[in-house]
């Protein structure tokens, strides 16, 4: 279909068949819908938890969400459950048999890239801690975003560049200020549920 019939992306809230609305980007799919409804924009201050899902979306960069989501059980499998002190250990070996482990995004970068960041977590745990350092960006309180529009939600804000910058003299990589945002918002530093959304208040809570 030429680009210009394609019909138009959905950019408000979407009612579901329960009765729900929910924001357009997971649509219909029932794994995306239970991310959407039980993980993305709740606030989680577990250090693991976050040190997994900034791996994750690093993963991510130039994929879909929804691909790394399919993957996950494979990533933690492959990963070791995502334990840092034991992703710091791997050798050379361990990263050519990740890079032939097709359940996962087979790229090398990628791969150096979350050995390093176990040992930014790792040096981190030792100063206050992960999610401390994490939290420290937005003083502890989700930032809440009040979009009534996808179109109102920008791909970066200062603190993503801010922590992507800091993150990055601290030896990470593939944390760029698009890819911070987006984990700032799937781990509810910020709240980006669209106030039409019905998780939107229940995040706001959480705060």
């Amino acid at each position: 279909m030429p680009e210009t019939l394609k019909p138009p992306r959905q950019s408000e809230p979407v009612l579901h068949a329960d009765g729900r609305c929910r924001c357009p980007w997971p649509g219909q799919d029932r794994l995306y819908v239970d991310y959407h409804d039980r993980e993305w924009g709740t606030p989680e201050r577990d250090d693991r938890a976050l040190f997994e899902k900034l791996i994750l979306d690093g993963f991510q960069a130039g994929l879909s969400w929804i691909t790394i989501l399919r993957k996950r059980e494979a990533f933690r499998a492959a990963f070791d459950g995502f334990a840092p002190e034991k992703i710091v250990r791997y050798t050379d070996a361990k990263v050519e048999a990740l890079m032939q482990n097709s359940g996962i995004v087979r790229n090398r970068a990628k791969i150096q890239a979350t050995i390093a960041l176990a040992r930014l977590y790792l040096d981190l745990q030792e100063r206050g801690g992960f999610a401390n350092y994490i939290w420290g960006f937005v003083d502890g309180r989700p930032i809440q975003g009040k979009r009534r529009s996808m179109s109102e939600i920008p791909p970066q804000s200062d603190i993503s560049i801010a922590m992507g910058k800091d993150l990055r003299q601290r030896g990470a990589n593939f944390v760029g200020p698009t890819i911070v945002y987006a984990f700032m918002q799937a781990t509810g530093l910020v709240n980006d549920h669209l106030t039409g959304c019905y998780r939107c208040a229940e995040c706001a809570a959480l705060a």
